[in-house]
C-alpha cells in the first residue's frame, strides 16, 4: 500500500510539474515582454517624453488629465506622464546596478572563499554571518545615513548588504563542484587557478545565481521607492517614482492618479521580473 501510496504522490507531482511548465513559459514571455518595454521606456525617455520633466507651470498646477497632460500635472504643474518616463531611466537604472554590483561582488568573494578554503572560506563565512545578524532595511538606512542619500550612497549601501546572499549561494555550488573529477582533472593538467574558476566554476555559479540576480533587481527597485518615499533615495527633483508617490499623497483623494500611475508601473515591473525569475528557476 505504501509503494502504491508513493507512486501515486510522485505521479501526481509529475503532473503537476507539467501542467505549470507551460504556463511558466507563457509567464516568461510576458516577463520578458513587460520588461523589455520597460528598458527600452528608459532607454528612449529623453527622446519621446512630451513635455520638460522639471518643467513647472504654477498656473497649470494639479490639472486633471487631458489631450495635452495624459496623466494630468503634479502639485508644481509638470506633466506626470514625462516625469514617469524620466523616472524610468533613473530607477531601472539604479535597480539593475543595484542588483548587479552585489552579484559580482558576491560570486568573486564566495567563489574565491570556496574555492581556496581554509582562512580565508573561515573569514568569509563569519563576515556573512555579521552582516545577516542585522535587519536588511535597517543596515541599509543607517549606511544611507552615514554616506548621505543619493544614487552613490543608495549603490554603496546595496552593495555592502547585497553582496551576501550571492556569496552563500556561491560558496555552497562551489563547494559541492570544485572535487569533481573534471575540476581535479583540470587541476592536474597545469591550469591555472583563475582559469579553473572561470572556465569550469563560474558556469555552475551563474546558473545557481541568475535567478537570484532577476530576483534582487525586484527587491532594489522596491527599496528604492521606499526610501525615496522617506527622502533618503533620489533627491529632487530628479524624477523618482517613489518620491512621486510622496509628494503626491497630500492630494490622494482627489488627483488619486498621481499616487496609482507610479504606483502601478513599480507593481508591473516587479510582476515582469518575478514572472522571468520563476521560469529561470525551474532550470
Amino acid at each position: 500500500m505504501s509503494e502504491l501510496s508513493a507512486g501515486a504522490t510522485a505521479g501526481h507531482v509529475a503532473v503537476a510539474t507539467a501542467t505549470r511548465r507551460p504556463a511558466r513559459r507563457l509567464g516568461f514571455r510576458i516577463g520578458l515582454v513587460i520588461i523589455g518595454v520597460a528598458v527600452l521606456l528608459a532607454a528612449l525617455g529623453p527622446y519621446i517624453v512630451p513635455y520638460d520633466p522639471n518643467a513647472q507651470d504654477l498656473l497649470n498646477r494639479l490639472a486633471s488629465p487631458s489631450a495635452a497632460h495624459w496623466l494630468g500635472t503634479d502639485a508644481l504643474g509638470r506633466d506626470t506622464l514625462s516625469r514617469l518616463v524620466a523616472a524610468a531611466r533613473v530607477d531601472l537604472g539604479v535597480g539593475i546596478l543595484g542588483a548587479l554590483l552585489p552579484f559580482i561582488a558576491g560570486t568573486v568573494i564566495g567563489g574565491i572563499a570556496a574555492y581556496f578554503g581554509s582562512i580565508w572560506d573561515l573569514a568569509v563565512t563569519r563576515l556573512v554571518d555579521l552582516v545577516l545578524a542585522f535587519p536588511v532595511y535597517v543596515l541599509i538606512i543607517t549606511l544611507i545615513a552615514v554616506a548621505g542619500s543619493g544614487v552613490k550612497s543608495l549603490l554603496i549601501a546595496f552593495t555592502l548588504v547585497g553582496w551576501v546572499g550571492y556569496a552563500r549561494v556561491v560558496r555552497s555550488v562551489v563547494l559541492r563542484v570544485k572535487n569533481e573529477d573534471y575540476i581535479s582533472a583540470a587541476r592536474l593538467g597545469g591550469i591555472s587557478h583563475f582559469r579553473t574558476l572561470l572556465r569550469h566554476l563560474l558556469p555552475n555559479v551563474l546558473r545557481s545565481s541568475l535567478t537570484v540576480l532577476v530576483t534582487d533587481v525586484m527587491f532594489v527597485l522596491l527599496g528604492l521607492a521606499s526610501f525615496s518615499y522617506l527622502g533618503l533615495g533620489i533627491q529632487p527633483p530628479t524624477p523618482d517614482w517613489g518620491a512621486m508617490i510622496a509628494e503626491a499623497q497630500p492630494y490622494m483623494q482627489q488627483q488619486w492618479w498621481l499616487i496609482a500611475a507610479p504606483g502601478f508601473l513599480i507593481a508591473l515591473i516587479g510582476s515582469g521580473l518575478m514572472l522571468i525569475g520563476e521560469r529561470l528557476d525551474d532550470h
